[in-house]
């Protein structure tokens, strides 16, 4: 459904926020600025806007309208987010173990999409996780390892067409993996073993098996997490603005990299609850390349083994040091 902007409201995010990333972001840290146009669209759909609460982390323009619903707004330059998001929500509803948001409304506002969503329970995983005894983070690593494996034996349906394919994006990758890693600092002894490690990936990565949903971002801030009894677990999982499909293993990285920190007992679980029982030079060989060529890498950011630069002379000391035996 296409809506026009009130006049008190025209122009709120302005033409160039429309066409221009950085004008985006501004508008994004002015919430003022935008707000007004969330509630007219929250107001159109018959939602209460007397408790508004903005999210100032993500991407898009978000705002909880009370304890039930969120509104997320997503610019025209992100449009493939929105399609990500709507169809990912559709196409996992009713399919998982996990609570995941809920489509209530949807539509365009100026030709920015938005969707209103249910707003789930729980405690922020990156709130949570941090203090947890370390037992219950390999409890939660296994649940997170079968949640990914759930999330994979939904059909793709229309996901199927996300762009770009599997085999596009991994060759994209890998073309540009090199000159990514120097821009961001990757330190030359890892550099070094870059070329070696992008021919054995050709190899390694599947380029034309069947493919799964990906959504690229198990990582803390994007799980919800219960307590009962002291006993902690997955209570909620959100955010496929970065869905894509493609082969099974790349949605192994952000656990691996934000949550494992290379403790075998956390890396056990996540493995096993995913489904695999064996963790050998193969599996470590083509996990680090998927880490080298995921979308958002940046392993001097991304890797949370404290003084890692230091424990590993080389990208085969580096997997060994991420997904230890």
């Amino acid at each position: 459904m296409e809506e026009t902007l009130p006049p008190d409201s025209a122009g709120a995010w302005g033409m160039s926020a429309s066409t221009s990333l950085e004008a985006y972001r501004a508008l994004r840290t002015e919430p003022a600025r935008w707000l007004p146009v969330a509630f007219d669209i929250a107001r159109g759909h018959g939602l209460d806007t007397s408790s508004p609460h903005v999210f100032s982390t993500g991407t898009n323009l978000v705002v909880g309208l009370g304890e039930r619903l969120i509104l997320k707004i997503f610019p025209p330059l992100l449009h493939a987010q929105f399609v990500s998001e709507r169809g990912s929500l559709s196409q996992l509803a009713g399919r998982l173990h996990l609570p995941i948001p809920e489509i209530v409304a949807e539509g365009t506002r100026d030709g920015w999409p938005y969707l209103v969503i249910t707003r789930l329970a729980g405690t922020l995983g990156s709130e949570a996780w941090p203090s947890l005894p370390e037992v219950q983070k390999e409890h939660l690593l296994c649940q997170i390892g079968e949640t990914i494996a759930s999330v994979q034996r939904a059909p793709l349906g229309p996901l199927a067409s996300i762009e770009p394919r599997w085999d596009d994006f991994m060759r994209r990758q890998m073309q540009g993996c090199r000159a990514r890693h120097e821009r961001l600092g990757l330190a030359p002894k890892f550099l070094a073993g870059l070329d070696d490690l992008l021919r054995d990936a050709a190899r390694l990565i599947p380029m034309d098996a069947p493919p799964v949903i990906l959504t690229g971002e198990y990582i803390p801030e994007n799980f919800l997490l219960g307590c009962d009894g002291g006993d902690w677990s997955l209570a909620g999982l959100f955010d496929f603005g970065d869905v894509r499909a493609g082969w099974r293993d790349y949605d192994l990285l952000g656990p691996s990299a934000f949550m494992a920190a290379g403790r075998p007992g956390r890396v056990r679980s996540l493995l096993e609850g995913f489904g695999y029982t064996t963790l050998d030079f193969t599996l470590r060989r083509r996990l680090m390349a998927l880490m080298l060529l995921h979308h958002a890498s940046d392993l001097n950011s991304h890797i949370c083994i404290d003084g890692w630069q230091d424990k590993a002379n080389d990208l085969i000391e580096l997997q060994d040091l991420i997904w230890p035996g």
